[in-house]
């Protein structure tokens, strides 16, 4: 079992990280944390990078009952979704996939909400084009 899913569009960098914003907001995740790599790389360790940005998305309700059912599970939050430049207007998004994190975790009560962020998530990626 791969611990993301990820699907490749052919757009700039900027459409695609706008795209997936847009597509996440639409599934009810907001954006709690945006990191540059490539620009984090340039500033602490003075190498070139990729374009490559990792945004820390949230869906409240789901989070809550996450958190509900397993107090230390904001060691797993928030849901990483990166867009990463792999060529030229080659873009792959990439997201975690919950219910594979999830397994670390032994509560039962979590699998169904893995679940449901699961479809989620794979909702955002199969929306982009």
């Amino acid at each position: 079992m791969s611990y993301y899913y990820s699907k490749i569009i052919e757009d700039s960098f900027e459409n695609v990280l706008r795209k997936t914003e847009v597509a996440l907001k639409q599934e009810g995740f907001g954006i709690l944390t945006e990191i540059d790599v490539k620009e984090t790389l340039k500033k602490k360790l003075d190498v070139d990078f990729k374009k490559y940005k990792i945004l820390g998305a949230c869906n409240p309700p789901f989070a809550y009952k996450a958190l509900q059912a397993e107090d230390k599970i904001g060691a797993m939050l928030p849901c990483n979704v990166i867009v990463i430049e792999q060529g030229f207007n080659r873009i792959e998004i990439a997201a975690v996939d919950p219910v594979s994190s999830m397994q670390a975790v032994k509560n039962e009560n979590l699998s169904s909400i893995a679940d449901e962020i699961r479809a989620k998530l794979k909702k955002v990626l199969d929306s982009l084009t």
